[in-house]
């Protein structure tokens, strides 16, 4: 196979399962059959669990971004903005806090999901507790490495599921998908849980992040299928 065979992406079956390969890297597709069963299958909500035109993986594809550093030693998360009392925590500061595990699903703009898939972290809302937001905050700014952001109301950043999250799969996060810490927002598209995290700013007004201000949608709701603005 040549090199430039070799970074497409390709499809070959096994088995009834579609393999999917990205960069030497194999993800393994539900077929069509197990497909349809999970568009039908619902959450807790009513919705789909399998939200429309998505296709399910059985672990996360790497999809690029400029890395921050991978080191929990070098790791500093900054919250602060419309907060009464701004803080800073290093890497052994997250671990002492109270920590969530949680199953769930999530779900890319370019049309896989991932579900079932376990994460542990901290949830934003007990950041936010500390934090305590002026009455005036609206926003969750996530802050990422190489100036990245991405952007979320309030009221979804304050969801039990939202995470600074930083073990995927009882494993710590792998370089690729944000280590050491990432954000976890599942019930938006996945551009929306900022990798190689930074920073978490509370705001009165609303700040497109990196993909918003190229054309993305500014809520991004998988069931809806927010992908343009």
């Amino acid at each position: 196979m040549s090199e430039a065979q070799d970074r497409r992406t390709f499809l070959y079956a096994l088995a009834g399962t579609t393999v999917l390969a990205l960069g030497g890297i194999e993800f393994l597709v539900a077929d069509a059959a197990e497909t349809e069963r999970l568009t039908k299958e619902l959450r807790p909500d009513g919705k789909p669990r399998l939200p429309p035109n998505q296709y399910p993986l059985e672990r996360l594809r790497p999809m690029g971004g400029t890395e921050g550093d991978p080191s929990p030693k070098a790791f500093r998360l900054q919250v602060h903005g419309e907060v009464e009392k701004p803080f800073e925590l290093d890497f052994a500061e997250l671990l002492r806090l109270p920590q969530t595990e949680q199953v769930c699903d999530v779900h890319c703009v370019t049309k896989w999901s991932v579900l079932g898939a376990k994460w542990t972290g901290v949830r934003v809302a007990h950041l936010a507790e500390r934090a305590q937001p002026k009455p005036g905050a609206r926003f969750v700014i996530f802050e990422g490495a190489a100036g990245y952001t991405s952007n979320i109301d309030l009221k979804e950043a304050l969801k039990p599921n939202v995470l600074v999250a930083h073990r995927y799969e009882g494993e710590p996060l792998a370089r690729r998908n944000g280590a050491p810490v990432r954000s976890l927002v599942p019930d938006r598209y996945f551009w929306k849980s900022a990798k190689w995290l930074t920073g978490i700013r509370f705001s009165a007004e609303d700040h497109p992040g990196y993909w918003e201000v190229r054309g993305y949608h500014n809520h991004a709701d998988p069931w809806l299928e927010e992908r343009n603005g």
